[in-house]
């Protein structure tokens, strides 16, 4: 599955944040590049391995493209937790954000 977010925080602040995060979820760094990284691992069940490849890349300015790759199928356990990276993301910009259910 693809994602992408748009935000504010600088590209090498967002790979920092990816390699703080991804480890916590059982993903460990197989690759990293200027403004890529790789995580493979087993994230819930069933244990089948996963990766996941984040890019970055400065759009217009003064805005940050964060794309994430995940070969997992349907919408799984790593990509909500992309999503909730993506909300930390938002947090490092504006720390009075809290997530909430949006239902």
């Amino acid at each position: 599955m693809k994602h992408f977010h748009r935000c504010s925080v600088m590209p090498d602040a967002v790979l920092a944040e990816a390699d703080a995060f991804f480890p916590t979820i059982g993903l460990r760094q197989t690759h990293a590049a200027h403004r890529a990284r790789t995580f493979e691992g087993v994230v819930g069940t069933p244990d089948e391995p996963q990766s996941l490849t984040l890019t970055v890349r400065m759009e217009g300015g003064h805005y940050t493209f964060v794309e994430a790759h995940t070969t997992a199928q349907g919408e799984s356990r790593l990509d909500r937790n992309v999503k909730k990276f993506f909300v930390r993301l938002h947090r490092l910009t504006d720390a009075r954000h809290a997530s909430a259910a949006a239902y």
